[in-house]
């Protein structure tokens, strides 16, 4: 064969597999922007996921990236983990809602992973990736303490709307403990006088905040979030029952911006005291006990 026709064969073998190499990565969606785009745009999922964990475990880079920007888009806390060993490490040192576990890992399979996870007690959701599709390999993963299985390909949407569903069902199982439960607010956003929650003041003829004696600038949104809060004082408010309180009926963004609030506005009243608005995991937020918050400030002192 002439060298030159068969330099071209090659070079044309290379370019047609970086071809389908680059599009088979770019239809992973690492870039987190795309995944958003294509989740907002045609399979958004909204979940309620208020901090639930999940540790998501592929050693498959592109993979791994494409399923934790997803949890995370829809507001999850996630951690990763390329191998068996990190994942249960990742699991010891902060135990998962959910593990969405490649059965396919370069040191331990998933499989025995699982039943180690199972057998140091934890109790968290496990959802399989696998491109096997047999029946068999399906029930060995369940039999070993696997409570899910997605098959490669798979969808993203279908991914956080499984983990989201786990989610919910993890939180329904939940024992009630002691103390305040969720209750419909019954108080307006607009008071007509001032709120005094501890060293919170709130002045809503002023729109003005202050904190132990100090100024607290406050968005308009910012100032509305804090005002529901404090008129709540007390109850564990979900992030459903905040942004209807809040928002306008005409808003149409999911539950996520309350996260983003909730952090925006703790950053700026915990410069002035101990933290006040505190998470009840999978549920939503309440304010700190008056009682809790001196003791944090007398602790800080000494």
């Amino acid at each position: 064969m002439d060298p030159a026709v068969f330099a071209a064969g090659v070079a044309l073998t290379r370019l047609v597999a970086c071809a389908v190499t680059g599009f088979a990565r770019s239809h992973l969606c690492c870039s987190g922007a795309i995944i958003a785009a294509n989740l907002r745009d045609n399979e958004r999922v909204i979940t309620d996921s208020s901090s639930g964990h999940i540790l998501v475990v592929d050693d498959e880079p592109s993979i791994r990236d494409a399923v934790s920007t997803a949890l995370r888009y829809e507001g999850f806390d996630v951690a990763e983990a390329a191998t068996g060993r990190l994942a249960l490490q990742r699991a010891s040192e902060r135990s998962p809602d959910v593990v969405i576990l490649d059965v396919m890992l370069p040191d331990i399979d998933g499989i025995q992973v699982c039943r180690l996870l199972r057998a140091a007690g934890q109790d968290c959701h496990i959802l399989f990736l696998t491109a096997r599709t047999h029946v068999a390999n399906r029930v060995t993963g369940l039999r070993a303490g696997g409570d899910d299985y997605i098959t490669k390909p798979f969808s993203l949407a279908e991914i956080v709307a499984r983990a989201g569903a786990a989610m919910r069902r993890r939180a329904m199982s939940v024992p009630a403990a002691p103390g305040p439960e969720v209750l419909p607010p019954n108080a307006a956003v607009t008071p007509s006088r001032p709120l005094v929650y501890g060293d919170v003041v709130l002045d809503p003829d002023r729109q003005q905040v202050r904190r132990s004696g100090a100024s607290v600038r406050l968005t308009p949104t910012e100032l509305r979030l804090l005002t529901f809060l404090l008129a709540n004082a007390g109850r564990v408010l979900s992030k459903h029952q905040i942004l209807d309180a809040v928002w306008d009926e005409d808003f149409r963004g999911t539950p996520n911006i309350v996260e983003a609030y909730v952090r925006r506005l703790r950053c700026k009243l915990d410069r002035h005291g101990p933290p006040l608005i505190e998470t009840v995991r999978l549920v939503g937020y309440i304010l700190r006990p008056h009682g809790a918050a001196a003791a944090d400030a007398r602790g800080a002192d000494r």
